[in-house]
């Protein structure tokens, strides 16, 4: 990882929502739809550790990432930027029984707040929708386009590390 690895602790609320119109997350503010192959790799020293592959219309970013849960709502997590060099060494070493995380995630302001949708080639009526608080007492703010079917924060079925060993079935 590089020597700018950030070292924080990640606050965020999941849910399952209907699948939005693109078009209408495109008007939102601070607009971004990147593609994100995303590998678990044996974890040394925390809970879950990952590379990504994010593919933006204009640039492609690898990053590696260690997270380690604190509780349902929140993970301390050290992140930063790798060549794609590294990513391939690490690549190398997915974690037995686990697949790629292929996913489009549109990401957007609204009210102040960042919200990301993940949008996932298993899954046709429904996305994954997160978004990050500045502490445990903040709410989330949801944009009235959206439709939350279920909000999965904590459960563990929902974490792309476990998708990553069996993609659970859409809920409708």
């Amino acid at each position: 990882m590089s020597q700018k690895a950030k070292i924080g602790v990640e606050i965020e609320r999941k849910y399952i929502i209907r699948m939005p119109d693109i078009s209408v997350l495109k008007t939102q503010p601070e607009y971004t739809v990147s593609d994100i192959t995303q590998i678990y790799v044996t974890p040394v020293d925390c809970d879950t550790h990952r590379v990504r592959r994010r593919a933006y219309p204009d640039r492609v970013l690898f990053v590696e990432t260690r997270k380690t849960r604190i509780d349902s709502i929140s993970v301390t997590e050290i992140e930063g930027e790798i060549s794609e060099t590294r990513f391939n060494e690490l690549r190398d070493n997915i974690l037995d029984g686990s697949s790629p995380v292929i996913k489009t995630r549109h990401t957007f302001l609204y009210e102040g707040q960042i919200f990301e949708i993940d949008i996932y080639p298993q899954w046709k009526n429904t996305a994954i929708m997160e978004t990050e608080l500045k502490d445990r007492e903040e709410r989330a703010k949801i944009p009235e386009f959206i439709e939350i079917l279920r909000e999965v924060t904590g459960i563990k079925e929902y974490s792309n590390a476990s998708m990553s060993l069996s993609f659970p079935k859409e809920i409708i």
